[in-house]
């Protein structure tokens, strides 16, 4: 008898024969798709996997949105919609309810669409899968399992897209720049937030969005540990342990709101056999935007932890220039490997070329603990760049990739974070 979970012989599924395709609808891959319809690219199309495209932004009630893509301000949801007005204006192809199921060589995609399977064969595709928080389960916060505990994408999706009202008096883990969104979401809903909670000694987004609870007289629980959440059919309480200190705070709450910790969305390309970077957990890529598989990019936050939707733009418009002049000029010239060292949690990309790189200007590195020193380049033993530098995880470092006087003797770059 025939494994009814078996997929179909090849010669059974459609195939599709397209230029590009792009994989995901967030700010990355929609200005990607409109990037190239508008650099002369036949057949661009993009497939996501949700009902509608925009990635998190769509989500977001509130602003500021849009002021480099469009010179204005725009809420998260009007951002989106104009995202995808231009993407659709200028030609591209977007298919909803297409969940990309692998990619491999040559390149091509097998599709899981409405009306069954179908192989998309391009000569180039895009991985713009974006990020995902990290869940209570991945932070193995203790205790009961009440109704009133999310995360930021859940909470944004009750209260700005279907109008509810989840809870009154929520605590708030995290500080990253997505949880003064998560804040902001609240009292858009009427719930004033009782507490917000940080792992590390300080908030980690910058000012002027880190003085945000303070300005709204929100308490703050810094280097605190959750070891309890108490509540039987709702959340009644959270229950911290300073580290420092080891003082125990029960705090009365009727929610809690997991924020940030994001991670990349990067299960299609790891499964896909796309090498994987240990320090991102993305993509590896160099710096033009291409991966390990012949003909398949990567650009937004896929490529790492979470990046503004500006910056996601940006990113998916340098590769997809990257990726339409590939077609009439396919020179690859020699690169050169980034490792990290000590102090050092990620850079992206993760090799250089020795030639202009147009996708990706800057060496951007993340740290993995707060360090006030120096940021160190090497290369073959020889310092080629350094610079002070007082910041801590999550915090965006760029390093420009024009001030790096780099050699081809194919030794590799080395980063490091050094105390002083």
């Amino acid at each position: 008898m025939k494994d009814i979970r078996a997929l179909p012989d090849d010669d059974v599924i459609p195939v599709e024969q397209v230029d590009a395709l792009i994989v995901g609808g967030g700010p990355a891959g929609l200005s990607a798709a409109a990037t190239l319809k508008r650099a002369g690219v036949a057949k661009v199309v993009l497939v996501e996997r949700q009902n509608e495209t925009g990635g998190i932004p769509r989500h977001c009630g509130h602003s500021p949105f849009g002021m480099r893509e469009f010179h204005r301000v725009l809420s998260g949801k009007r951002y989106a919609a104009r995202l995808a007005t231009e993407a659709i204006s200028a030609g591209a192809d977007i298919r909803l309810m297409h969940s990309v199921v692998g990619i491999s060589e040559g390149p091509q995609a097998l599709v899981a669409t409405p009306e069954g399977l179908r192989r998309f064969e391009a000569r180039k595709i895009l991985i713009a899968t974006g990020v995902r928080e990290t869940t209570r389960a991945g932070r193995l916060a203790s205790g009961s399992r009440p109704v009133g505990i999310f995360n930021t994408g859940a909470l944004q999706d009750l209260v700005h897209l279907r109008g509810l009202r989840p809870f009154r008096r929520p605590v708030i883990i995290g500080t990253e720049l997505v949880s003064m969104s998560a804040i902001l979401t609240c009292l858009s809903a009427g719930a004033r937030p009782a507490a917000i909670v940080e792992g590390g000694k300080r908030p980690v987004v910058r000012a002027p969005f880190n003085w945000l609870p303070a300005l709204l007289q929100i308490p703050r629980h810094y280097e605190a540990d959750i070891l309890e959440i108490l509540g039987r059919s709702a959340v009644e309480a959270i229950v911290l342990k300073n580290r420092r200190t080891g003082v125990i705070t029960r705090i009365a709450c009727d929610g809690v709101l997991f924020t940030g910790g994001f991670t990349p969305e990067a299960s299609l390309a790891r499964l896909s056999g796309v090498t994987i970077d240990g320090g991102s957990a993305g993509p590896e890529i160099d710096s033009f935007g291409r991966t390990s598989m012949a003909g398949v990019y990567a650009a937004g936050n896929v490529l790492r932890g979470v990046e503004t939707a500006g910056r996601c733009w940006a990113e998916g418009r340098s590769v997809a220039r990257v990726m339409a002049d590939d077609w009439r000029n396919a020179t690859i010239s020699a690169k050169v490997a980034v490792e990290t060292g000590g102090g050092v949690k990620l850079v992206v990309p993760q090799s250089v070329s020795i030639a202009p790189s147009p996708a990706f200007e800057y060496l951007q590195v993340r740290l993995d603990s707060w360090i006030n020193g120096e940021l160190v380049i090497e290369q073959g033993g020889y310092v080629i760049w350094k610079r002070r530098l007082s910041s801590g995880p999550e915090r965006r470092i760029l390093v420009p990739l024009k001030e790096l006087e780099i050699n081809d003797t194919g030794a590799p770059l080395r980063v490091t974070a050094n105390k002083l």
